[in-house]
């Protein structure tokens, strides 16, 4: 009998957002046929995979850092007679490909994200010591045909990717020139995977995407969740990232309306002064974006809120940035991500003129983040004494203890045994700080069952 080979080893790093995260899970998947299992150690791997952002300059030049590291273990395996193929996958590959075999030579692929799907042929290519290293221009729909139909996921949540790519063209942004012109996944395809995911254990799944609330399908993206909510099993439904320019009266009313909708909204804004909303190239103002918020918190008056913040944006003044600090507290946002402005080569933000100052950048960082801080805690702290029911993902880090989240996504800790973990149970919230909340398993006749 023929000893089977053992799997070749497969470590992939990840950069930048979910939908990076779910690209990730794509790569193994069309890697496993090949014999790649994944691996949690970049040492010694058969192949090393970068799986990049370009959003800020700091993390593309972390990529080349981390490839200098890769270079010396590709050496240190080449000396044990073996061979280590590294790839440079995602929108830094998108955006420097060429740059990057010329940078670090010790590169194998460079693969951009609408072609991974090729990750096969490519590495094929590879090990046969020929042919194309860059392989970045397909279409969205070429690399989603394409994927191996089946997936195979872990834990009781996942991402669930339904749209990509970009038409809005914000001027700080490279996000149209990596990932391309908005493209919408069939509504079949991406229900198909959803059924598939249900029957693996997943309770929730986010849909992803550059522009989600784009999402093109029949009945947009509000049909879309109509759907996914009557798949058996899949408890809860959330979406990330949204366009104000896209949130339209459907989905406004599917929050009010779909049980399985979970009242969270990621729904960036960026500055609170319309002058930079402009120069932003954003599409709405402030007063918009507010009239907006009322309409949400209407439909469905719980919702949590989260948004997104640059600071320091070319000619933003104190004026502009106090304009931000009233949105803030005109909204009260249960969570949000905020950010120094980065400039990137080749957005038009990169060559306008008032580039603000680095030390000024940090100081408005900061008072902002004091702001957003000290919302999220008083959100999280308006929870104390409320039950809610909790979906259990994990198992804590101290012994006898679980972890799960609520409906506003906040991780909520309790002492409880794993076998809570897959279900959904009525938590009263006893404590809380900024990152989470505590709670004790209210009286219940009987869990929901898994």
């Amino acid at each position: 009998m023929t000893k089977a080979a053992p799997p070749k080893r497969l470590f992939i790093k990840t950069y930048g957002c979910q939908m990076n995260v779910y690209d990730s899970e794509r790569m193994a998947d069309v890697l496993r046929p090949l014999g790649y299992a994944l691996t949690e150690e970049a040492e010694g791997a058969d192949l090393v995979v970068l799986n990049t952002c370009h959003i800020r300059e700091k993390a593309a030049e972390k990529v080349y850092s981390e490839l200098g590291r890769l270079k010396e273990m590709k050496g240190r395996k080449a000396e044990a007679g073996g061979v280590m193929t590294i790839a440079v996958a995602g929108c830094v590959a998108q955006a420097e490909g060429e740059e990057i075999m010329i940078r670090q030579p010790a590169v194998d692929l460079v693969i951009g994200p609408q072609a991974y799907h090729q990750f096969p042929e490519l590495i094929a290519r590879v090990h046969r010591g020929r042919g194309e290293r860059l392989s970045a221009d397909f279409a969205a729909h070429e690399k989603f045909d394409a994927l191996p139909t089946s997936r195979t996921v872990s834990g009781v949540t996942a991402f669930l990717t339904v749209q990509e790519g970009c038409d809005k063209f914000c001027t700080f942004c490279v996000v149209p020139y990596t990932r391309g012109g908005e493209y919408s996944r069939p509504a079949e395809a991406i229900l198909a995977e959803a059924e598939q995911l249900a029957a693996q254990g997943v309770r929730e799944v986010t849909l992803l995407g550059q522009n989600v609330n784009a999402y093109a399908g029949e009945g947009g993206l509000a049909g879309l969740v109509r759907r996914l909510a009557q798949i058996p099993g899949l408890s809860r439904i959330r979406y990330t990232t949204s366009h104000p320019r896209d949130m339209d009266e459907a989905l406004i009313g599917a929050h009010g309306e779909i049980e399985a909708l979970m009242p969270y909204l990621h729904l960036p804004v960026q500055s609170g002064s319309d002058k930079i909303l402009r120069a932003m190239n954003r599409a709405h103002t402030a007063e918009t974006y507010l009239r907006l918020i009322e309409k949400i918190r209407a439909a469905r008056p719980d919702i949590a809120l989260s948004g997104d913040f640059i600071v320091g944006f070319p000619g933003e003044t104190d004026k502009d940035f106090e304009a931000t600090l009233e949105l803030v507290r005109a909204v009260g946002y249960a969570s949000a991500f905020s950010f120094k402005y980065s400039r990137r080569p080749g957005t038009p933000a990169s060559a306008m003129p008032g580039q603000v100052d680095e030390a000024v950048k940090e100081e408005r960082l900061a008072r902002l983040l004091d702001l957003l801080n000290e919302q999220q805690l008083d959100f999280n702290q308006a929870q104390v004494g409320r039950t809610l029911p909790i979906l259990f993902e994990k198992a804590g880090r101290n012994p006898g203890q679980v972890v799960g989240r609520t409906p506003y996504l906040q991780p909520v800790h309790i002492e409880a045994s794993t076998g809570l973990i897959g279900r959904i149970a009525p938590v009263t919230i006893t404590a809380a700080t900024r990152g989470s909340l505590t709670g004790a398993l209210a009286p219940t006749p009987a869990l929901e069952p898994a």
